[in-house]
C-alpha cells in the first residue's frame, strides 16, 4: 500500500445515516477520529437534517439532499476556520443526523390527582392519561437546548422528560381551557384539541413541535361520577314528579338502614325529611293539579293508592309523618278506593 492509498484511507469520502431503529431522534456520524476529505459526499435522507458542528459550535445544517463539502457549500465553516481564500485540506468536524420524522402514541399520565376549578363542582380532583406525538421543528434549537453532544439519543428519553413537563402543565391547561369536568368525559378529542396549543409553548423552547395531544381517559371521584349518573337518569325521565319520588324514597331506604347511631341517622333522615316533603308535596301537587285540570275528576288506580299508602307507611317511619298526619291522610286514600 503506497502512501496516498494510507492517506486515501484515513480520509472521510461518503458520509450518510440509514435509521437502523425506528426510536432513534439523533445519531452522531462514527467518524473514528479520521478527517474528512475535502469534497467529500454528504447524503441527507427526507425526515433528516444534518448538522455539522465545529469545536462544540454548530457550523452548518444541512436539508435533505446531497451535498459536496466544498467551501461554496459550508460558508459558516469556512469562517469559523479561518479559510478566507477556500480550502482545499482535510478537516475535522463532528457531524450529528436529526431525524424530523413524526414519533407517535407516547405516554403521559398524571401519577396523582390534579386539583382542577370546575363550575359545576368548584374544585375537583381529576387523574388523566393519554397519549401525545411530536417531532423536531429546530434541528439547531433542538440541538443547542435539549440533545447536547450525546451520541445518541432514542424517543425514549425525550419522552420521560416531556412526562415531567405534561403532567404538571396539564391542570394549567385545563384552567386556561376553561372546561368543565362533565365536558372532559364526553369530548376527549376535542379537548385535547383545545390543550395542545397550551402544552406547545414548554416544547418550542427546545425546537420540538407537539403535533398531536389526546387525553384516553380520566379517573374522576366518586361524588363526581355519581352525580354524572344521576344527571344522566334526569334527561332520561320524562316525569320530574315520579323522578322526585324515586329519589326520596331512596333517602328514606338509606336512613331507614342506620336506626342506631344519633350522628348517622341524623344525616340520613334530615337528607330524607327534605326530599320526603318534596315527594309528599309533589303528590299533593300533581293532586291539585289533576282535580283543576279534570272536569271530571277521574279516581286514582287502586295501584297508585297502594303504592301512595306504602310510601306514607315508610315516611311515618322514618319519623317525617306525624300519627295524626299520616292518619288523616290514610284516610283520605283508603275513601278513594
Amino acid at each position: 500500500m503506497g502512501l496516498m492509498d494510507f492517506i486515501k484511507n484515513e480520509l472521510i469520502e461518503i458520509i450518510e445515516w440509514v435509521e437502523q431503529d425506528p426510536r432513534m431522534v439523533m445519531y452522531k456520524f462514527q467518524d473514528k477520529g479520521n478527517n474528512i476529505k475535502y469534497g467529500a459526499q454528504l447524503t441527507v435522507r427526507e425526515s433528516q437534517m444534518a448538522i455539522i458542528v465545529n469545536e462544540g459550535q454548530i457550523a452548518d445544517v444541512f436539508a435533505p439532499g446531497r451535498h459536496e463539502l466544498v467551501t461554496a457549500n459550508v460558508p459558516i465553516l469556512t469562517t469559523l476556520k479561518g479559510w478566507k481564500y477556500g480550502f482545499q485540506s482535510p478537516f475535522k468536524v463532528d457531524i450529528y443526523f436529526v431525524s424530523t420524522k413524526q414519533f407517535t402514541n407516547l405516554k403521559w399520565g398524571t401519577p396523582n390527582p390534579v386539583l382542577m376549578r370546575d363550575p359545576e363542582f368548584k374544585q375537583v380532583r381529576v387523574k388523566a392519561f393519554g397519549t401525545y406525538f411530536i417531532k423536531v421543528k429546530d434541528p439547531k434549537l433542538f440541538f443547542n437546548e435539549y440533545a447536547g453532544t450525546y451520541p445518541v439519543l432514542m424517543i425514549d428519553n425525550i419522552e420521560d422528560h416531556m412526562r415531567d413537563i405534561v403532567s404538571p402543565k396539564f391542570a394549567e391547561a385545563l384552567g386556561e381551557a376553561k372546561v368543565a369536568v362533565l365536558d372532559m368525559v364526553s369530548n376527549y378529542t376535542e379537548l385535547g384539541t383545545v390543550i395542545a396549543p397550551i402544552l406547545q409553548k414548554d416544547f418550542d423552547p427546545f425546537g420540538i413541535e407537539l403535533t398531536k395531544f389526546q387525553i384516553t381517559s380520566t379517573t374522576l371521584p366518586e361524588e363526581v361520577l355519581a352525580f354524572y349518573d344521576k344527571m344522566t337518569s334526569i334527561n332520561m325521565v320524562g316525569d320530574m314528579n315520579k323522578f322526585a319520588q324515586f329519589q326520596s324514597a331512596n333517602a328514606i331506604e338509606d336512613a331507614a338502614k342506620n336506626p342506631g347511631g344519633a350522628a348517622g341517622a341524623g344525616v340520613g333522615i334530615g337528607a330524607g325529611i327534605g326530599l320526603g316533603n318534596m315527594m309528599a308535596q309533589n303528590m299533593m301537587n300533581a293532586q291539585a293539579n289533576q282535580n283543576a285540570a279534570a272536569a271530571a275528576p277521574v279516581a286514582p288506580a287502586k295501584d297508585d293508592i297502594m303504592k301512595m299508602l306504602k310510601d306514607l307507611g315508610e315516611l311515618k317511619a322514618a319519623g317525617i309523618l306525624t300519627e295524626e298526619e299520616f292518619a288523616a291522610k290514610k284516610t283520605e286514600l283508603l275513601a278513594k278506593l
